[in-house]
């Protein structure tokens, strides 16, 4: 829904076909593909926020019987999920702007994966709309650093940054970490990939009549966003997300049609600087190299933003934070009857955020190390 969108003249992509490399539940616990030890030591800011924003905890909406789950839940779960997606984009945004050389294969990567997930956050808000909700945005939206919404993977904290490897390790490989099993009591740490699994099960059990009202479709990246008629839109919709990004389930062998591995893997090829291809039955990133990029010097914005930035710097933050806010401003109405027209608004809108950030990362920070950058501040 940015910079990110393909060419229109480039011929329809349909949007349930990927290919995809998918963790098992093995990988995940530390088998080769996982991240090999810990990244380059680099200052994280501490975490501002003492609770997830979003309406529910996904621990308390997962402890719920399935026999008391109903459309009340769905349209919860679905909230959630809204905040979960959003979330991601910011992080991803700046590691991708950071990136000198636009034509690197890092680049490229996390550009499609900016794709993916402004593709996700499309379906999520389609999905609460065909069960009658109204998706959220501003009051969502995150703030950072902070934790991801819902409580979700509650050991990691989401910070904003130039490209690192210990960024790329810490927050996106940390964010897209493979599914892991989970046991159903509030006490557990909450899976994305069981959370969107229990999503599906419930439109199973509930059967809402879907509505296709206020639903959205246009081209994101190289998927289109469709609206979901019926039980079947609704599974490829959710299997999708799960597929190309977090809470994969299945072996990294599992292909579908293009050839592209799923977000932790693409995030652990940048990390570890190697493609991921399988030796001797195991996979590992030891296949052909991929360069890390030379990046513009972002330094993790701290707790609060920069407070104490000089004039100039001051101008181009509060007018990235406006354009950010008039971004999250049109995708709510756009889903709230305001309809395709303030979609494509939206969408033009936040194309405007690309160059004050890029203006932003290249003016450092008097008496500290590294460059200032966007704060994405929602309110």
């Amino acid at each position: 829904m940015t910079g990110t969108t393909e060419n229109s003249d480039s011929p329809a992509v349909a949007p349930f076909k990927r290919r995809s490399f998918l963790a098992t539940a093995a990988l995940a616990a530390g088998a080769p593909v996982a991240a090999t030890g810990p990244a380059q030591a680099a200052a994280r800011p501490a975490s501002s926020t003492p609770a997830a924003p979003g309406h529910h905890s996904v621990a308390r909406l997962l402890a719920v019987p399935e026999d008391g789950r109903g459309m009340s839940w769905l349209r919860n779960a679905l909230q959630v999920a809204v905040a979960l997606e959003l979330a991601t984009i910011p992080p991803y945004l700046c590691g991708w702007w950071s990136i000198k050389d636009r034509s690197s294969e890092a680049a490229r990567l996390i550009r499609r994966i900016v794709g993916d997930e402004m593709f996700h956050l499309g379906v999520v808000c389609n999905l609460l709309v065909s069960v009658g909700g109204r998706p959220q945005i501003k009051a969502v939206a995150s703030t950072y650093p902070g934790p991801l919404p819902g409580g979700v993977r509650p050991g990691v904290t989401v910070y904003l940054s130039g490209l690192t490897r210990s960024f790329v390790h810490d927050v996106m490989m940390a964010i897209e970490a493979p599914d892991r099993p989970l046991a159903r009591s509030i006490e557990a740490e909450p899976s994305v990939g069981t959370f969107y699994g229990d999503i599906l099960q419930t439109f199973r059990n509930v059967a809402p009549d879907l509505q296709e009202r206020g639903q959205l479709s246009t081209r994101i990246g190289s998927d289109v966003l469709e609206p979901v008629r019926t039980p079947d839109d609704v599974m490829r919709a959710i299997e999708i997300i799960k597929e190309q990004g977090e809470g994969t389930t299945s072996s990294p062998a599992t292909a579908f049609d293009d050839d592209y591995p799923a977000h932790y893997y693409a995030f652990g090829e940048i990390y570890h600087g190697r493609r991921l291809r399988e030796s001797d039955g195991d996979w590992e990133f030891s296949g052909a190299p991929v360069p890390f990029p030379d990046a513009r010097p972002m330094a993790p914005v701290p707790a609060g933003g920069w407070s104490d930035a000089p004039g100039e710097v001051r101008r181009l933050l509060d007018g990235f934070d406006a354009t950010y806010h008039a971004v999250l401003q049109n995708l709510e109405m756009a889903w709230a009857g305001g309809g395709h027209r303030t979609l494509h608004t939206a969408i033009h809108t936040m194309r405007g955020l690309e160059h004050p950030a890029v203006e932003l990362m290249e003016r450092s920070i008097p008496d500290a190390p590294g460059n200032y950058g966007p704060q994405f501040r929602p309110f």
